[in-house]
């Protein structure tokens, strides 16, 4: 049987968890320090809740935001691409390899939709709502409003790039945005977590932890 939540069982509610993927985990090519605790976490968190969605990054090879597609370039330059500044990343979560696989351990039945974003060559997507050039949609906005969601909880990998960027836009479509922080982890480049933190609260993004739910 599954636990009850007064949050998770509105079915007005629905809970995001983000990227959990091996290549993301640590071992992985784009490994996130502690990225494996929040696996746990998020069992626990979704038992409770009975909208889940799934989010996975899911690149084709050569993907524009791949370092390797870039010669001269290492990972973690940033460079300027027609959607605007693009973080290079080491090649991660490539369609159909074992790195873009959902996270051993992950158990989540009851999730209802998995939505794919960095599917196209030419263009980079941390949020689960847009893609980086901030004006492609990814359908999920539709799906949740077709189900009568007002309110979506966040949490997975990383905060300060998947995580937040998605949020921002839940906020922006007027979701009632919360981010459960201690059920993410970040990667914290360059300053990027406390930026994420700042853009989260400037949007009107609810920093949460667990014991809130």
């Amino acid at each position: 049987m599954r636990a009850t939540s007064s949050i998770g069982e509105n079915p007005r509610v629905a809970l995001l968890l983000v990227d959990l993927q091996v290549d993301f985990l640590p071992g992985g090519s784009l490994a996130v320090a502690g990225g494996d605790e929040v696996v746990p976490l998020a069992n626990r968190v979704a038992s409770t809740f009975r909208n889940v969605i799934l989010t996975q990054d899911w690149h084709p090879a050569g993907h524009v935001s791949f370092a390797t597609s870039h010669p001269g370039r290492a990972p973690f330059e940033v460079i300027d691409l027609p959607y605007g500044p693009q973080v290079l990343w080491p090649d991660h979560c490539v369609q159909g390899t074992a790195g873009a696989a959902f996270a051993p351990g992950l158990d989540v039945p009851h999730a209802h939709m998995i939505v794919r974003k960095g599917v196209h060559a030419g263009i980079d997507s941390y949020s689960t709502f847009y893609e980086a050039d901030r004006v492609t949609p990814t359908g999920l906005t539709g799906a949740l409003r077709d189900r009568g969601i007002d309110h979506v909880c966040l949490m997975g990998l990383a905060t300060d790039f998947c995580v937040a960027w998605s949020a921002v836009d839940a906020a922006r479509h007027r979701f009632r945005t919360q981010v459960i922080l201690d059920g993410c982890r970040a990667i914290d480049a360059n300053g990027s977590l406390a930026r994420a933190q700042a853009d989260m609260a400037a949007a009107g993004v609810e920093l949460i932890g667990l014991a809130d739910l």
